[in-house]
């Protein structure tokens, strides 16, 4: 049985933001201290990717991890309506996977980045380097 109401559950997952979340901004804040130029939000590529490089030819989502399914400690499923969250999330996975084939076919590099990932300084500084000096990319 869920601990709040109704009411409360629905007032809480109406303050979930899909846009310029904590994670996001957290990356977007250490990609601007880096010197590396992106675009937010491009509603013209297929599922509107947070970060868009264009001169990299890269795109990066950051993604929740309870609603993308990371897999870590902060992706559980809720013990009230379990079929309501398995089809969610399944929805979710599929939607995620789809953009990244359509993307890759239009011939970006699409690379995710975890919430966790995002809220640990070092670790998301090594990734960032990672995307950001990938020698495969056309900016070198």
């Amino acid at each position: 049985m869920d601990h709040v109401t109704q009411s409360r559950r629905s007032a809480i997952m109406s303050k979930v933001q899909s846009k310029n979340t904590l994670p996001e901004m957290k990356v977007r804040k250490a990609l601007h201290k880096m010197g590396v130029r992106y675009r937010l939000h491009q509603k013209s590529l297929p599922g509107s990717p947070d970060i868009v490089m264009r001169s990299r030819g890269r795109v990066i989502f950051v993604h929740g991890c309870f609603w993308h399914r990371h897999g870590c400690q902060k992706s559980t499923t809720p013990k009230t309506n379990v079929d309501f969250w398995l089809t969610k999330f399944e929805r979710n996975v599929e939607r995620d996977q789809q953009n990244i084939a359509q993307l890759t076919s239009l011939g970006w590099t699409v690379d995710i980045i975890w919430q966790c990932e995002a809220i640990q300084p070092d670790r998301l500084h090594a990734r960032l380097i990672e995307i950001t000096s990938d020698r495969s990319d056309p900016a070198g």
